[in-house]
């Protein structure tokens, strides 16, 4: 694994450690969609935003310029952390320094993709239970919009651990 890797791991792992929710319902689910859609507008940018509870959507919202291969593309990510529970670029990461879980784990390409943008929503006493989800950029680009946007939300500065 190179020293980048190495190092944009170790971010996303501080990440994951300190974005989580006292709480997490429709109303915050519906506060985080709509600052995401805002501060891709706000940088030109096109992308999907769809946030869900388990598997239920809270907000889903496909900005002008997006496809549905966007949408697509974030239901294959969201699928992946669901089913290892940690951001879809760490997943992304590790299977670029070798370890394919695709493979490892007998799963089907079309419906799993190790692509960066689906962070994991942790709720303080419950664990993980749920997703957010950016796609239209490049894959670190997609967790930056999401994660800044979660720091942003619960007034958490990332420090040492942003991108």
């Amino acid at each position: 694994m190179s020293p980048d890797s190495e190092l944009e791991l170790a971010k996303i792992a501080g990440q994951e450690s300190v974005l989580i929710f006292d709480s997490f319902d429709q109303q915050t689910a519906l506060e985080l969609g709509l600052l995401a859609r805002e501060v891709a507008a706000s940088k030109g940018q096109a992308v999907v935003i769809d946030i869900r509870r388990n598997d239920d959507c809270l907000f889903f919202y496909a900005m002008p310029g997006t496809t549905n291969a966007n949408a697509d593309w974030a239901r294959r990510k969201r699928n992946l952390v669901n089913l290892a529970q940690k951001s879809s670029y760490a997943i992304q990461l590790e299977a670029e320094s070798g370890f394919d879980i695709i493979g490892a784990m007998g799963l089907n390409p079309r419906d799993f993709v190790p692509a960066g943008g689906c962070f994991p929503i942790r709720v303080s006493g419950a664990g993980m239970i749920g997703t957010a989800t950016i796609s239209g950029l490049p894959s670190r680009e997609d967790h930056k919009l999401i994660t800044d946007c979660i720091a942003a939300l619960l007034q958490i500065e990332l420090g040492e651990v942003a991108f």
